[in-house]
């Protein structure tokens, strides 16, 4: 059962997140075909992680409500069959909508993945386990420019998304016949928080957009984002009262479980908003095509998978918060070295170096980031714990992206090689800056004693770090 369930969760998820980024490589292409604006560009990434992003806490309640497996495989259904609805786009706003659809059926795969994978797990297994399925997603991530790359560049961009079609049709009867349910439990869904949750969102992202080409002065920039916020305040006033919330405050008393997921939402947003503009860099400045930029990333988007099952075999040895903080570390080294290097005409040479380190660091961070909240949580809390992460980090991409590219807006444009590359830079700067701000925030994650067995309670925190004592994570 452990096995058959993680080959499915562990496809099913890669394929999910293989299209976080497998289109960005094929953005130019799709940019000089529909004719459209940064602006547009970035919708097809943020439209695609926001929905993700906003719907992970809904999925993850229906699953409890309705069944987990239910849940799971209509996920993979709507992601399939939005996946051939993208590639048969005619114009960018379908190509937009059907990205939506994309990313509510992500968010009903990987989390449940997750749950459907811990439960079918020995206790003794389960941090191998976690980590393997973290390393399917972080090499899903990884690979999607060099996959994209390929696809774009023997066939068309409608291709990246026709690839999703044949695994989703297998995975669909398999994930129905052969996996176990799970687990079920009988709860109310929280409408009205999940409500404010997805519009508050949406106003800070919508105005973060728009202020790339509008400036922050105009009515769509900041009136959206300052509602937003205090939509999202309502959001936080409500959970606390809700009798049911889908974000329980009891879960951030954690000092631990509040840090690791303010560590992850750092890393994936400084790190993947650089990527959206690195992948555009490679191919509309040093003039590569999509398959040759693709391969040009690969000592950055093969690593994790070298560097990922390791973290994961000796993360217990060397403690989860080290990778944690050696992985935001890693990745802010490496875009400070691009933001060094990058030119018009920079040599591939002065490139490599920063790709492999953040290659090392991005495997150290997929391999551990899904693991070091559930240390801070009840077993009977760790599903809803999965998706709070989850989310966490979804909500990272979304905000990353419009950050670095309201940064580089502001300083550059597409006009020239030259134009571009003065929007990079000081973009690639502030990535850097986030992920140190990653750095010692994963530095602050209060110690977790190594487990001494299956059952073993002792799996607390330092007492110096304020914390509840956590939980084991076996039941």
């Amino acid at each position: 059962m452990q096995r058959r369930t993680f080959l499915i969760a562990g496809a099913a998820s890669f394929m999910a997140a293989l299209d976080t980024l497998v289109v960005t490589t094929a953005l130019p292409t799709i940019r000089e075909q529909f004719g459209a604006s940064l602006e547009s560009m970035e919708w097809t990434v943020n439209v695609f992680t926001l929905c993700y992003a906003v719907f992970l806490l809904t999925a993850a309640a229906l699953g409890d409500r309705f069944g987990r497996k239910r849940v799971f495989v209509l996920g993979l259904v709507l992601f399939t069959g939005s996946s051939a609805a993208a590639a048969l786009a005619g114009s960018i706003g379908l190509l937009v909508l059907a990205r939506a659809i994309q990313g509510l059926g992500t968010a009903m795969i990987i989390p449940l993945a997750l749950t459907l994978l811990v439960s079918a797990t020995p206790p003794e297994r389960r941090g191998a386990a976690i980590a393997g399925l973290g390393g399917m997603v972080g090499l899903g991530i990884a690979l999607g420019p060099w996959i994209g790359g390929a696809v774009v560049q023997y066939g068309s961009w409608q291709a990246v998304f026709w690839i999703n079609v044949p695994v989703g049709l297998v995975l669909v009867p398999l994930a129905a016949l052969l996996l176990a349910e799970g687990g079920r439990v009988q709860r109310r869904l929280d409408v009205r928080g999940i409500l404010l949750m997805m519009a508050g969102l949406f106003g800070v992202v919508f105005g973060l957009i728009r202020s790339v080409t509008l400036g922050w002065s105009h009515v769509q920039v900041l009136p959206p984002i300052v509602a937003g916020v205090a939509v999202l305040v309502a959001f936080a006033w409500w959970e606390r009262v809700a009798p049911e919330p889908v974000l329980p405050p009891r879960l951030f008393r954690s000092r631990g479980f509040t840090l690791s997921n303010v560590v992850s939402t750092l890393v994936q947003g400084g790190m993947l908003g650089a990527v959206f503009l690195l992948t555009q860099f490679l191919q509309l400045v040093l003039a590569y095509g999509p398959l040759d930029a693709g391969v040009r990333t690969l000592p950055w988007t093969l690593l994790p998978a070298v560097v990922a099952p390791l973290a994961g075999v000796f993360g217990e040895r060397l403690g989860v918060r080290r990778l944690m903080v050696a992985s935001a570390v890693l990745q802010g080294a490496a875009l400070a070295c691009f933001a060094v290097v990058v030119a018009p005409a920079v040599p591939y040479a002065l490139l490599w170096p920063g790709m492999v380190v953040a290659g090392a660091g991005m495997g150290l961070f997929y391999a551990v980031a899904a693991r070091q909240p559930l240390d801070f949580v009840a077993p009977a809390e760790e599903g809803l714990a999965a998706g709070v992460n989850n989310a966490m980090r979804q909500i990272g991409i979304v905000l990353g992206v419009a950050v670095l590219a309201g940064v580089f807006a502001a300083g550059g444009g597409y006009g020239t090689p030259a134009l571009f590359v003065s929007g990079l830079r000081p973009a690639l700067w502030v990535g850097a800056a986030i992920l140190a701000v990653a750095a010692v925030a994963a530095w602050l994650v209060p110690a977790v004693p190594a487990r001494k067995g299956p059952g073993s309670q002792a799996l607390t925190t330092a007492a110096s770090g304020g914390d509840q004592p956590a939980q084991p994570l076996a039941p």
